[in-house]
């Protein structure tokens, strides 16, 4: 008996939430803070966009992490060049995530 339809599927599932949260990474990032020109009157603003960046960069380390287990199964491939990929790609989404969980509780939230 083969079961490589369930080794297809977690791929299709990781590649999946990978995308997803690649897509929640790039809109939080768009929606940074970052710098000191606010227009006046918009201070309100900052406080709901600083509670957005906080839950998507907790949810894009969510995502992540279960892409992340979904695609990395216990066979390993001979040759792991798609891993590699992967491994950057997730080290990317993880270190701006939490970069951006350090700068907010750090100049934000004093």
């Amino acid at each position: 008996m083969s079961n490589r339809g369930i080794g297809r599927g977690r791929m299709f599932m990781g590649g999946l939430l990978l995308f997803a949260a690649v897509i929640l990474w790039g809109v939080s990032l768009m929606m940074s803070p970052h710098g000191e020109s606010v227009a006046d009157g918009t201070d309100h603003v900052r406080t709901i966009i600083v509670n957005f960046i906080t839950k998507s960069a907790i949810g894009t380390l969510v995502l992540s992490a279960l892409a992340g287990w979904l695609l990395f199964p216990t066979r390993r491939p001979n040759s792991p060049k798609r891993d590699y990929a992967i491994l950057a790609v997730l080290t990317v989404l993880i270190a701006s995530s939490v970069y951006q969980l350090a700068w907010l509780q750090i100049s934000v939230l004093r």
